[in-house]
């Protein structure tokens, strides 16, 4: 059996969070040069370092990464987002009103 996409699917991801996880997951758990990391997954390598930096501030603040869903079912912080954004409202618009 060719399992060639299936890998391609791990080392050539197409979509932006994919690609942001997968080169993430080679630079802190391969170990791998960031440079090396960020030419394979298309990141010009100081862009990559960017990417590190965000990474690790979100991690030391304990915040979710930025490719994973907000919405996880397993993650408390989930329903107290979906209801903070619920609840706010918008000033109302001046477009439409009559002119006084």
């Amino acid at each position: 059996m060719d399992d060639q996409p299936c890998r391609s699917f791990f080392l050539q991801p197409r979509s932006t969070f994919h690609r942001r996880y997968e080169a993430l997951r080679a630079f802190f758990i391969d170990e791998r040069p960031s440079a090396e990391v960020a030419t394979q997954f298309g990141y010009k390598p100081n862009a990559f370092k960017v990417l590190i930096s965000r990474f690790r501030h979100h991690i030391c603040g304990q915040d979710l990464p930025p490719f994973s869903s907000r919405m996880a079912a397993d993650d408390p912080r989930a329903g107290r987002a979906a209801k903070t954004a619920t609840g706010r409202t918008r000033p109302p618009s001046p477009i439409g009103r009559p002119l006084t």
